[in-house]
């Protein structure tokens, strides 16, 4: 008896379930990306036809743009002007996304607790706060600081504390000479502190004793910082080490820094898919490949390729200076970092403080850490206005910070009472059974197990915390949208202006989801 084997045949392509998915995937990549083409292109057409003119020199080139507010109120070029709008921007994202998460956690707290007050005026305040367009409430916060009493001639002098329709001003402290010496003293009393808190809590976990890890910590640092209030100018020898850095920076071609950057792609291309395929080996060998994961490699591959390329082609784009001079972006970038270096020096070697006063010539005499107190003074045809000592907050910038932060922590406030909800109740009963006072259990066993539910809800509010900044156009808040608004008027570059608010909005919200979903995988339980 034969036995007949039958021949196996391959599966046609139009019927193999990889091929059809991947060539699926290609066929809209290319198709997006050929809309994306083409819309571009007819942009500029209509920007032709229009008589519109479309290009970036305007970044280098003067606007003639007065700011109200920021690092620089002259700014030289269109690119410095809205530098100043994205730093004023990240001034009330970053700070009012800390002050938000502190009230909106005391307030989703106080909405739980016994005190009939307490709980009242918590639910008062984010039903009214929530229910009020964030729009209103930033032109409310604004009506109330126009209101405050106008600076007169009788207010000159000195004050701690001073508030006026033209802003409030407070004493501040400010970095001095020597300050980036002595802040590495505090850096470096940080880390160790921070390990002998590891050692102790380590000490406490074997012996049941208190090991006082935080402390220890808040003590280490306290020390460094005494430490280095005087002994600063021992780190002085750091200034002739950045000079040289400085001086080799500047005697590099430029053609040296595109290489870097090629290099350090596709080295973290190579890394991470190293690294994916070791996660995916099994005893028996690699385990299966989805088609997910081949098209993680794919894409980090090309990624890395791309950015390497990229580096070559936009390093030697050439861009007009604000000096009439025209050079390379790799040049450029060889400039820059050679002047942060240069700074660098200077600040260790006590010359300069920070790189704002470095660029505006201000020098702060004094120790490491400078106490100014604001002052009224009589400008021009003796007209009362604040000095540049201590710290001014604008109308607009009040009115916008006090406004998108008290509407987030509203929001931010539900959030943690439904977070704190979720924990088991008997969690509560046993922190209460051992004798733990509500602060206590709250600290140490409620919101550490609440944070693992509200961080990524907490999260989103971030992002609209962030984006809503915008709106401080409506009372002249010089953010990056009111200077494009007015950089865009003097030079008529539209298009370019938008595509700038875009990459800045796109930037900033990807970083803070980045940061947010680190510690969200910090604070997950670890399954067996």
């Amino acid at each position: 008896m034969t036995v007949q084997v039958r021949e196996q045949t391959k599966t046609p392509l139009w019927r193999n379930a990889t091929f059809l998915k991947w060539s699926a995937q290609l066929f809209v990549l290319l198709l997006v990306i050929g809309v994306f083409a083409l819309l571009v292109s007819q942009a500029l057409t209509n920007f032709a036809q229009s008589d519109i003119s479309f290009g970036w020199t305007w970044l280098s080139s003067p606007t003639g743009v007065q700011l109200r507010e920021g690092i620089d109120i002259n700014p030289d070029s269109g690119a410095r002007a809205l530098l100043v709008g994205i730093v004023n921007t990240l001034r009330v994202a970053v700070s009012g996304i800390f002050a938000a998460t502190i009230l909106g956690t005391l307030i989703g707290i106080g909405r739980l607790s016994s005190n009939w007050i307490v709980n009242k005026i918590a639910t008062i305040y984010i039903e009214t706060i929530r229910n009020v367009p964030l729009l209103v409430q930033i032109f409310f916060w604004s009506a109330i600081a126009v209101t405050l009493p106008a600076l007169t001639a009788d207010d000159v002098g000195e004050f701690l504390f001073k508030a006026s329709n033209k802003g409030i001003a407070y004493a501040w402290i400010f970095p001095g000479l020597g300050w980036l010496p002595w802040l590495t003293f505090v850096i470096v009393g940080f880390f160790i502190g921070r390990y002998v808190a590891r050692r102790r809590k380590a000490y406490q976990e074997e012996t049941g004793n208190l090991g006082h890890g935080g402390r220890y910590w808040i003590g280490i640092i306290v020390l460094f910082g005494a430490i280095g209030w005087f002994a600063w100018p021992l780190l002085g020898f750091m200034g002739y080490v950045f000079g040289a850095i400085e001086s080799f920076v500047d005697a590099l071609p430029p053609i040296v820094f595109p290489i870097i950057v090629a290099i350090a792609a596709l080295a973290s291309a190579a890394w991470w898919i190293r690294n994916f395929f070791e996660s995916r080996r099994t005893p028996a060998g690699f385990g299966k490949m989805t088609d997910d994961d081949w098209f993680r490699v794919i894409f980090t591959g090309f990624a890395g390729i791309a950015i390497a390329v990229g580096a070559f082609v936009i390093g030697e784009f050439a861009i007009k200076t604000v000096a009439g001079d025209t050079e390379t972006v790799a040049e450029l970038i060889r400039t820059g970092l050679g002047n942060f270096f240069g700074w660098l020096s200077a600040a260790f070697s006590g010359e300069v403080t920070t790189i704002v006063d470095a660029t505006q010539g201000v020098v702060r005499e004094g120790g490491p850490l400078v106490f100014s107190k604001p002052a009224v003074v009589l400008k021009g045809a003796g007209i009362p206005q604040f000095a540049d000592t201590g710290m001014v907050i604008t109308v607009p910038f009040f009115a916008i910070w006090t406004g998108v932060t008290l509407y987030t922590a509203a929001f931010i406030a539900e959030i943690v009472r439904g977070g704190i909800l979720a924990v088991s109740k008997g969690q509560t009963e046993a922190a209460q059974a051992v004798g733990l006072r509500r602060s206590q259990y709250l600290r140490l066993i409620i919101l550490p197990q609440a944070f693992r539910i509200i961080l990524p809800p907490m999260g989103n509010q971030y992002l609209n915390l962030a984006k809503n900044t915008s709106l401080g156009i409506a009372v002249a808040f010089a953010d990056i949208v009111a200077v494009g608004f007015t950089v865009l008027n003097q030079t008529g570059q539209s298009l370019p202006v938008v595509v700038i608010w875009m990459a800045f909005f796109v930037t900033m919200s990807l970083s803070i989801s980045s940061i947010v979903n680190y510690y969200n995988r910090k604070m997950m339980l670890v399954e067996r």
